[in-house]
């Protein structure tokens, strides 16, 4: 029997490669249109939400996964193993985490809950992280003290979003702001603080925002130990590769992973975010 089952949701957005490879269980959030629900991930791709999106007049609606979708998930998986843990979306932005524990709390095998306080590929470093530790036969509270190590090391990351009706729709931006915000070309910087996304900079242009992150992840990779790093793009994909080359070209110390904002988080980004995380392993 295996020692430790690694589950997490949709919004991690791991390669359906990666989530076979290591033996990951997915459970998604989901985006719904009008009176249609779609699973993301499963039932609706990120490429199918930003041509749908792009036809509707109204910001579709993001909702978390049931307690029930954690349970059946948890129920399958006791069979085989002694422990599970679940790693989820920032408890500060969704109510994923407080689900999958309180779904723990209804089965047999013992569940840990972490928290990553944060999304994207940046919560799935630590998926993958705990996946490689639970192959390696590792039991869970030595791969529950390597995430809390990540953790307390740093995930800085940053989101540069292009379109401000995407956050003034969602509620996170108000009319002023947005009419002023377009009116000068704001491209505001966002970050996760506190477990939630939070404005780091507003800065004028779009290139302007972008180089400051470059900025921010340059002075921290100066100091020359190894460090990985995903750049997330919003359906921009070209600009995120030839971002993904200067890295690579400036920097021979990191290793870059392309990731993406898929239907849930970039129902309140929109098209065109592009964001950049790192860590040291």
């Amino acid at each position: 029997m295996k020692t430790v089952a690694v589950v997490t949701d949709s919004t991690a957005y791991i390669p359906g490669e990666l989530l076979d490879e290591y033996d990951i269980t997915m459970v998604p959030l989901s985006v719904i249109f009008g009176n249609e629900s779609y699973l993301e991930e499963k039932e609706l791709k990120a490429e199918e939400f930003f041509d749908q999106i792009r036809n509707d007049d109204d910001l579709p609606k993001t909702s978390q996964p049931s307690i029930g979708s954690f349970v059946e998930a948890y129920e399958k998986l006791s069979a085989n193993h002694k422990e599970i843990i679940t790693i989820t979306l920032s408890s500060g932005i969704s109510g994923t985490y407080q689900s999958a524990h309180s779904a723990g709390s209804m089965v047999d095998t013992d569940v840990h809950v972490f928290d990553s306080e944060i999304s994207c590929m940046m919560q799935g470093f630590y998926v993958l992280e705990a996946a490689r530790m639970a192959q390696e036969g590792q039991n869970g509270t030595v791969i529950l003290e390597r995430l809390n190590e990540m953790k307390e090391k740093g995930m800085p990351a940053y989101f540069v979003v292009d379109d401000l009706s995407h956050l003034h729709r969602g509620g996170r931006l108000n009319t002023a702001q947005l009419f002023v915000g377009n009116l000068l070309q704001v491209k505001p910087v966002l970050t996760f603080e506190n477990k939630k996304i939070v404005p780091y900079e507003k800065i004028r242009t779009r290139k302007k925002a972008v180089n400051k992150i470059l900025s921010l992840f340059d002075e921290d990779a100066k100091q020359g130990d190894h460090i990985k790093v995903t750049i997330i793009y919003s359906n921009n994909k070209d600009e995120a590769l030839k971002l993904k080359d200067k890295l690579e070209g400036d920097h021979s110390n990191i290793e870059v992973v392309l990731s993406y904002f898929g239907p849930v988080i970039a129902t309140h980004l929109g098209e065109g975010s592009l964001g950049i995380g790192w860590y040291r392993p």
